[in-house]
């Protein structure tokens, strides 16, 4: 595919396209799983030189299941997870008294999956170990971008490499280098909109951590969530701007956070150069000191849960938010933070990259040849899918991190209402709106409905739809595979009036397609 070169050669006749991603994050290895399933070629550049164990527990729920069946993922990510049924909320000034909870134990009836927590280094290899190790380019630190529109899009590495695809993807984080090259052109040509010139809010910072096995004869809830295989999660509200929680893991380590603190705009100022860096052990050393004396709700201190940690596993985290709104120009597309940086108290940022991913991937599949109107359309299609459910989401955490964070009276009543005296009337009205969102990739065998909520009608695939149907007629299909390609085929033809025309605007009046 895209060979290394010192200058581009020139453009290809137009086909299938080819893509550069730069970022091997989340959001990055789930497009490139899915883009190696659907046969489209692709390469990873990643400006770090190594895998590094950043960050502790990461959720995900129902709305990824499908996806993970899909691809292959779901039995392994069971294997390395523990279901979470609720997460009870805590107030230290009222001796660790619950005042509520999070009820999530109904995941499993409404969408036929629970939500589940993992160590984020394990769901990191699982995903990079899907993927070819010829693909995914290490220590590659991009220093320039050509985002083209006739010709293709330009990168050129540190090492003084360059490449060339049709697309070029920015699923390099929060702080991307692909946005803030894209943005860069659009302000000169003067087409940048105003709110996208603005600086992401940073108002919390958190330090995270993974400890080793605990020892379950000092801390008894942990056999019991070992003997029930459930996670233990308990949050914490604390004095001042503190917060902490925690997670139990398989093999008895607990994913912990703790701080979430509240900056003002002189110390948000002083962190202007490491939040740049987004995840890393700089500066952690010192609140580690700080917060050693904190009680947690299993017995013991914060400081029990640091000094099992590796100090490797020890990160000072700044948590910034916004949502973007130019997701894509030319041929260049971003997904994940790189447009919408979620905080992480609701559970949906890593959700959203990975529903970004396939939706991305869907389209992409419909390309069959890569001129510069096809991947137009193709990433148009995308935001319109996209970012009414990002926005939605990017909604629900601001009001997820009041409700968790926020250390005024007013936020304290509201708190103890919607957790506490009204939980099951809040929780379940955003079941019947969240879960219903569970995008699967359509040039793949779907996986059934599952659960009462029954999921959004989502737009097919026609091309994978008639590729099945000729090798259905040459006898191909067999066994589940052939049940599911029929399955596939006839949602095909069930929802045709939704999909044909305009798509996405027809859709509409089938309530809504994703």
């Amino acid at each position: 595919m895209m060979e290394m070169f010192q200058e581009p050669p020139k453009m290809k006749d137009p086909g299938a396209p080819t893509v550069i991603i730069v970022g091997a994050g989340l959001a990055g290895l789930t497009l490139a799983i899915l883009l190696e399933k659907a046969k489209i070629e692709y390469l990873i550049f990643e400006k770090a030189s190594e895998v590094k164990p950043l960050g502790s527990t990461i959720a995900l729920g129902p709305n990824v299941m499908p996806l993970f069946t899909q691809l292959g993922l779901f039995d392994d990510f069971v294997a390395i997870s523990r279901p979470v049924n609720h997460i009870t909320i805590h107030k230290e000034k009222e001796n660790m008294r619950p005042i509520g909870k999070v009820d999530i134990e109904e995941h499993i009836e409404k969408s036929g999956y629970s939500s589940r927590v993992c160590s984020r280094p394990k769901l990191y290899d699982l995903l990079l170990s899907r993927i070819p190790p010829s693909k995914v380019h290490f220590g590659k630190r991009v220093l320039s971008i050509v985002h083209g529109d006739d010709h293709g899009a330009l990168i050129r590495t540190a090492d003084g490499r360059s490449y060339e695809a049709d697309i070029l993807v920015g699923a390099d984080g929060a702080y991307s280098a692909v946005r803030q090259s894209l943005y860069e052109q659009l302000k000169k040509d003067k087409i940048l909109p105003r709110s996208d010139q603005a600086k992401m809010e940073v108002n919390h910072m958190t330090l995270v951590g993974l400890t080793g096995p605990m020892d379950p004869e000092k801390y008894p809830a942990l056999k019991e969530a070992e003997a029930t295989s459930f996670s233990r999660a308990d949050w914490v509200i604390g004095h001042g701007p503190y917060t902490w929680r925690y997670y139990s893991l398989p093999d008895n380590c607990i994913g912990w956070g703790f701080g979430t603190q509240i900056l003002n705009e002189d110390l948000s100022k002083e962190n202007d150069t490491f939040r740049a860096t987004e995840w890393g052990p700089e500066s952690a050393h010192v609140l580690c000191k700080e917060i050693r004396d904190y009680k947690i709700p299993i017995g013991g201190t914060i400081g029990d849960l640091i000094d099992n940690t590796p100090k490797d596993y020890i990160s000072k985290v700044m948590l910034e938010e916004k949502l973007f709104e130019t997701w894509y120009h030319g041929r260049t597309v971003l997904i994940g933070d790189a447009c919408h940086k979620i905080m992480p108290y609701v559970g949906q940022g890593a959700v959203n990259a990975m529903e970004d991913a396939v939706i991305l991937a869907n389209a992409l599949y419909e390309v069959t040849s890569a001129t510069s109107k096809n991947i137009k359309n193709a990433f148009k299609e995308y935001r319109q899918l996209r970012y009414p459910h990002a926005a939605e989401q990017f909604q629900k955490s601001k009001l997820f991190t009041m409700l968790m964070v926020g250390q005024t009276w007013y936020e304290d009543l509201l708190r103890r209402v919607v957790l506490g005296y009204a939980s099951d009337f809040f929780q379940r009205r955003n079941y019947a709106k969240t879960l219903n969102y569970r995008p699967q990739a359509t040039f793949l065998p779907l996986v059934p409905d599952r659960g009462t909520i029954p999921i959004l009608p989502q737009k097919p695939s026609l091309r994978y739809a008639a590729e099945q149907a000729v090798l259905a007629k040459q006898g191909a299909g067999v066994g589940a595979e052939a049940s599911l390609v029929s399955s596939h085929v006839e949602t095909v033809v069930d929802t045709s009036a939704v999909v044909s025309g305009s798509g996405v605007e027809q859709a509409k009046e089938h309530k809504e397609c994703i």
